[in-house]
């Protein structure tokens, strides 16, 4: 891969030759010392540079790589952990990894299955020889060199003499490859972890799954601590060597070293795959993300065929209409994802963080950790247009139409995101978020008519502002380095053309006040947004962008705004907490739509979140909190625009997870994937389903199913009625479980779902033709 326009000529002196991978972290370099030996350099994104303890951790990284140096792992050149820019140079192996090897060719057997395991087993060796455990040993971090395997990565390693640093509230690494201990005390896994890690690695190279392979990573995680791993497709003179690897207690498994012994008595040929019986299917790849020090990506599914990469392109210029894009079918099957536990609901501030999203995918880089964010979208996404939360009335298929999946390129390849769609007239959606201000998607087929891209880093939660008859209305976040210094800017395109109409600047604070990154929203014909210096509403014409009013904020008060069916309402927030970043005491003004004009405060005993509109009344869930920390919604809030007064409802226990609200219910789907649905009048539980989607959002409802989807393109329909699974899907993309508190990635246009999961993926199947699980 060549290098592009903004990457450096050179690092700590080394010439760079390529670009060989980036990610959330960082980008990795092909570079050549002076004597012409190859290097792959890390270089870590300036936005992490001032954090504390990433540096501590990458310095770990850095110390950890340089005590193992050796034939079976990347050996660190040089290192600068505390250039402003930190990197690090290791010597470059060539070669896929082990994740690419088995998805492209599937199980390993014979031969080359007994090199592999003696290998891994040498490293191991060596690791822990020198005091290290390395915690994070998967298939992405072996790679498959000429000269043998070659352990990567020890960003999450600790020397087993020291205190590891370890992040509030995480359990840190990858649940089908962690320990029992790991997954339960994680700073006091020792060597013997890594050889638990080491025998589901075999069990996957051997069979192509874990040992442990469930339909969630939760549930994964539940296995690993809980029940007998699943050896039957292992050839069995290996399964008698791995077996003892992947007992619960630590103290019953071989050290590295007697592993070793054990491997190298097995016979030269250990057969392949369901050698004594047992028939295994294709692999299925569970690596969460592709590592920056792997010089070879690792998709774990084919994708379609990538678009010409060039320099980002400007926000302004729209792809020509006249061009849609072509979409590969069919669309492969989809795998499931990995991802790491959460130990505990995590505290949360109130504040908008412009790098939470750049800085999760880091975490997970590092650590292979979930990283539970907040933040998103108000209620449902509303339609085109109007002001309702449900599918378009015909629930028939556009003619021709077929499922699809497109990635849509944003400003920032480095750094993708989630989007979110709205429906818009003729069969198409448009969708918006993080390095995409919007694009036309046809429903038919998913072709892109034109998309118009944003140059900063996206904003986690910030998606799209919405859609009129002819105007689609965005946001374009700033790029950190304008010489301008620009705010980040409320943009409207013609939602024929992609031209740009009109922009505006804004200063909004709105997830402070509100908990949901709400900056602007569209009610009728016009657009009510926050002005740039976060002093008052404008509202514009959404296709003109014409003023049509100004209205100030109260004195020492904070706004945003927030629709009422086709009522606004302004939820405010005193300076003063909001610079204590706890938001205790809200207040709700209506506002005139027509004229701006502000009515009486309806004051409310918070802190809540919005997340619907029910009979005429906002419905917010109430925040349980300690200190600043934020433990879960205990209660119902619902706000009566016309007769002024808030009331209140108590719920029977504290729900973690993320709000929604559709057909007059709210929705709190738990992070392991139960959702549970309550009466917002009395706050009383209607019913409660465990699902297999993990960290949903949602829902959205749509011929007569509720539909909930994860990050990771997991979809579930219930029955309204009593929550009953009437089908579920797997997997579509690769990612995390996704923002914690986040606003729905499904779009029901006509009887089609149209659902947006990581890495600007969005994909579609027919309601009465789901895909097929497993």
């Amino acid at each position: 891969m060549s290098l592009r326009a903004g990457d450096p000529a050179e690092i700590g002196g080394y010439p760079l030759e390529a670009r060989l991978g980036s990610g959330g972290m960082g980008t990795v370099f092909l570079a050549r010392t002076e004597s012409g030996r190859p290097v792959a350099i890390k270089l870590i994104h300036q936005q992490f540079a001032g954090d504390s303890e990433f540096r501590t951790r990458f310095r770990q990284e850095i110390e950890a790589a340089r005590r193992v140096s050796g034939a079976f792992t990347a050996a660190v050149v040089d290192a600068e952990p505390e250039a402003e820019q930190p990197w690090m140079a290791t010597t470059y192996i060539e070669g896929p990894t082990l994740a690419q090897r088995i998805a492209d060719e599937g199980p390993l057997g014979g031969s080359g299955l007994r090199s592999l395991a003696i290998g891994l087993a040498e490293a191991l060796r060596d690791i822990h020889r020198v005091g290290v455990v390395h915690r994070d040993l998967k298939p992405s971090n072996v790679v498959l060199s000429p000269e043998g395997p070659r352990v990567i990565d020890f960003g999450i390693s600790r020397a087993a003499d020291q205190q590891t640093l370890t992040m509030t509230g995480r359990v840190i690494g990858t649940p089908p490859f962690m320990s029992p201990e790991q997954l339960q005390a994680p700073r006091g896994v020792g060597p013997r972890s890594d050889v638990f890690s080491l025998g589901t690695l075999l069990v996957y190279a051997a069979t192509g799954r874990g040992p442990f392979d469930a339909d969630s990573p939760y549930l994964t995680a539940y296995q690993v601590l809980h029940d007998e791993p699943s050896l039957d497709a292992v050839p069995a003179v290996l399964r008698a060597v791995v077996e003892p690897c992947l007992v619960k207690e630590p103290e019953g498994r071989p050290s590295a070293a007697e592993l070793l012994e054990l491997l190298r008595d097995l016979p030269a040929d250990l057969g392949g795959p369901g050698t004594d019986g047992c028939a295994t299917g294709r692999t299925r790849d569970v690596v969460t993300q592709h590592h920056l020090a792997t010089p070879t990506p690792t998709p774990p599914t084919p994708e379609p065929a990538p678009e010409p990469e060039s320099a980002p392109e400007p926000a302004s210029a729209p792809e020509p209409a006249s061009a849609p894009e072509p979409v590969s079918a069919p669309e492969p099957q989809p795998e499931p994802e990995s991802a790491s536990v959460s130990s505990a609901p995590r505290g949360r501030l109130r504040g908008r963080r412009r790098t939470v999203l750049a800085a999760a995918v880091a975490v997970a880089l590092i650590g292979g950790g979930v990283a539970l964010l907040r933040a998103g979208g108000f209620g449902e996404d509303r339609p085109a247009g109007g002001s309702g939360t449900v599918a378009a009335p015909s629930a028939a298929l556009p003619d021709g139409f077929r499922p699809w999946r497109v990635t849509v390129p944003g400003g920032r390849e480095d750094i993708p995101d989630e989007l979110r769609c709205v429906t818009g007239a003729g069969d198409v959606v448009f969708c918006g978020g993080g390095g995409v201000v919007a694009t036309r998607i046809s429903v038919r087929d998913g072709s892109r008519a034109w998309t118009v891209k944003s140059p900063g880093i996206p904003v986690q939660g910030m998606h799209m502002v919405g859609a009129t008859g002819d105007t689609v209305l965005g946001f374009r976040i700033a790029a950190q380095d304008d010489p301008r210094g620009r705010n980040d800017e409320v943009v409207a395109v013609d939602a024929e053309s992609g031209e740009e109409l009109w922009s505006a600047p804004s200063g909004a604070q709105s997830t402070a006040v509100t908990g949901r990154t709400r900056d602007a929203i569209v009610l009728g014909s016009a657009v009510i947004m926050v002005d740039a210096a976060d002093s008052a509403f404008e509202a514009r014409d959404a296709h003109s962008g014409k003023l049509l009013w100004t209205a100030p904020f109260p004195a020492d008060f904070r706004c945003a705004p927030v629709p009422v069916d086709d009522a606004l309402l302004a939820m405010c927030a005193a300076d003063a907490e909001m610079n204590a970043a706890s938001v205790r005491h809200p207040s709700l003004y209506p506002v005139d739509r027509a004229s701006g004009r502000w009515g009486a405060a309806i004051a409310v005993d918070g802190p809540a979140v919005p997340v619907g509109v029910a009979d005429g009344r906002l419905v917010l869930l109430r925040e349980d909190t300690d200190e600043t920390a934020f433990t879960g919604y205990n209660g119902v809030v619902r706000v009566d625009p016309a007769a002024g007064r808030a009331t209140y409802a108590r719920l029977a226990a504290t729900y973690t997870g993320n709000p929604g609200m559709a057909d007059g219910t709210v929705f709190v789907s738990g992070r392991t994937g139960r959702v549970t649905a309550f009466d917002p009048p009395t706050g009383r539980k209607k019913w409660s389903r465990q699902t297999s989607v993990e960290g949903a959002s949602g829902p959205v409802a749509g011929n007569g199913a509720l539909f909930f989807s994860s990050a990771t393109g997991r979809v579930v329909a219930l029955a309204p009625s009593d929550g009953a699974t009437l089908w579920a899907t797997d997997p579509r993309a690769d990612g995390f479980s996704g923002e914690e508190g986040a606003g729905p990635r499904v779009t029901v246009a006509g009887g089609a779902v149209v659902v947006a999961a990581a890495g600007n993926t969005v994909f579609a199947f027919d309601t009465n033709r789901p895909p097929k699980s497993g």
